[in-house]
C-alpha cells in the first residue's frame, strides 16, 4: 500500500480477509494452527513454507497489526511485543552480546534507564548516558564496542528534542544502530526512519491504542534487524496477545485524528500555563520558548500532546495541584483520550537515584500532563483549582 497516504494506510494496511470475507479485521483467538499433513507441518516449522504455526510467534491478527504499523512508520518490517519495555529488551537482546556498549540519551523513561543502567549491566552490556541535546556528547561516548545509540525524542517528561539525523550520522560512523523511542509522537507526527534512524520502538499501550485499554509494544525498522528481533521473540516469547494486537490495530485507524486534536489542545494549555502565577517554566516543544523549538518544528508535524511544567514550592506544591484536580486522571500512563497528570519524581522516575533525577532535570516541583480529548476549558479549570490552592 505504498502508493496510499498515511490516513488510508492507517485504516487499510495489513488487511487480509479470511474465507468469510469479513469487513472488520478478524480476531484469531487460537494457540496453534492445524496442518494438512506431516510434510506441511515440517515445512512450516522449517520456514520453507509461509503460514501460521504457533501463536507465540505467528498469528494473522498480530501480522495485520505489524504490517499496518510498518506501513505508517515507513519500515521494512515490524515485530509486535507484549509491552513497550519488552520491545526495547527484545531489540537489545537480538542485536547485542556481553561486552557490547550502548550510548543512551539521559532523558529516558525511568524503566528504560533501569533496564539499561542496572539489568543489562548484569549481563555485561554497558551503557553510557549522555545529555540528550548535546551532539558532541554522543560522539565522545562512542567506544569500539558501541553497537547501539538509543534516544527518546521528545524525552519523558521534559520534552527535550534530539536531532535524529545528526545522531544517526554519529551512530553510522561508529558502525552502530540508531534506535528512536517514538512513543510521544507516533508516526502521525514524526517518522524517525525517514530521518536516518535504523529502528523505531513503541509502547503501543500509549497513543497507538489511544484509549488506555491494553498493553503492547513494537519494534520497526530494517528487515535484517527485524529478522533478528523476530528470532529472539520466537524463542524467548515476549509476544503480544492476538486480542491486544486487534485492539491496537483498530486504534491505529484514528491515530492521526487523535494526535492532531490532542496536540492542538496541548499547545493551548501550554500557552495558558506559561502565564499562570507560581508556574516557573513550561516544557512543550510547540512553544517558542522551548530551547529546541525550531528543531522540533523541523522533525515533528506539531508539538505533540504531552507537556510538563515546574512549580514554585517543590513537591508539596506539586502534590497540592495534583490532589486538587477533580476531572484529570491521576495516573502515570499517557496517550489516552482521557487527560492524565503525574508527579514524575515520585512515580515514573521514582526508582532511579536522586542523582540521576537531578542529572535528567526532573525536579520535585515538576508535573507532567498528557492532554486528552476533553474540553480545553474544563482542563484549564481543573488545573486552575490546584494552582490556586
Amino acid at each position: 500500500m505504498d502508493a496510499f497516504d498515511f490516513d488510508t494506510q492507517a485504516v487499510r494496511a495489513g488487511t487480509a480477509r479470511s474465507q468469510f470475507n469479513e469487513h472488520s479485521e478478524a480476531l484469531y483467538l487460537t494457540s496453534s494452527f492445524v496442518f494438512e499433513s506431516a510434510a506441511q507441518a515440517a515445512a512450516r516449522f522449517a520456514g520453507e513454507e509461509p503460514g501460521n504455526v504457533y501463536a507465540r510467534f505467528s498469528n494473522p491478527t498480530v501480522t495485520a497489526m505489524q504490517q499496518r504499523l510498518a506501513a505508517l512508520e515507513g519500515a521494512q518490517a515490524c515485530v509486535a511485543t507484549a509491552s513497550g519495555m519488552s520491545a526495547i529488551l527484545s531489540l537489545v537482546m537480538a542485536t547485542m552480546q556481553a561486552g557490547d556498549h550502548i550510548v543512551a540519551s539521559r532523558g529516558l523513561f525511568g524503566a528504560t534507564q533501569q533496564l539499561f543502567g542496572n539489568i543489562l549491566a548484569k549481563f555485561g552490556i554497558d551503557t553510557s548516558f549522555v545529555p540528550a541535546t548535546e551532539l558532541a556528547a554522543y560522539r565522545a561516548a562512542v567506544r569500539p564496542r558501541t553497537r547501539l545509540i538509543f534516544i527518546e525524542t521528545p524525552s519523558n517528561p521534559l520534552t527535550e528534542i534530539v536531532d535524529i539525523a545528526a545522531v544517526a550520522d554519529v551512530a553510522h560512523a561508529a558502525g552502530a544502530l540508531l534506535a528512536v523511542d517514538n512513543c510521544f509522537c507516533t508516526p502521525a507526527l514524526q517518522r524517525p526512519l525517514a530521518l536516518g534512524a535504523d529502528v523505531v520502538v513503541h509502547s503501543a499501550t500509549k497513543y497507538l491504542d489511544g484509549q488506555g485499554r491494553v498493553l503492547g509494544g513494537a519494534v520497526a525498522g530494517r528487515a535484517d534487524v527485524m529478522d533478528e528481533v523476530f528470532k529472539f521473540l520466537r524463542t524467548a516469547g515476549p509476544c503480544i496477545s492476538p486480542f491486544n494486537a486487534w485492539v491496537i490495530l483498530k486504534g491505529l485507524e484514528t491515530l492521526r485524528i487523535r494526535m492532531d486534536a490532542q496536540s492542538a489542545a496541548a499547545l493551548e494549555l501550554a500557552r495558558w500555563l506559561e502565564v499562570q502565577p507560581g508556574v516557573r517554566r513550561v516544557h512543550y516543544p510547540g512553544l517558542s520558548s522551548h530551547p529546541q523549538h525550531e528543531l522540533a518544528m523541523r522533525q515533528q508535524k506539531s508539538g505533540g500532546a504531552i507537556l510538563s511544567f515546574e512549580l514554585e514550592g517543590g513537591r508539596e506544591r506539586a502534590w497540592r495541584v495534583v490532589d486538587a484536580t477533580r476531572m484529570i486522571s491521576i495516573t502515570a500512563n499517557l496517550g489516552d483520550t482521557k487527560t492524565t497528570i503525574t508527579h514524575p519524581a515520585s512515580t515514573t522516575h521514582g526508582r532511579i537515584s536522586a542523582e540521576a533525577r537531578e542529572a535528567s532535570g526532573i525536579s520535585e516541583g515538576l508535573l507532567r500532563v498528557a492532554v486528552g480529548l476533553e474540553s480545553i476549558e474544563d482542563l484549564k479549570a481543573d488545573l486552575a483549582r490546584g494552582l490556586a490552592a
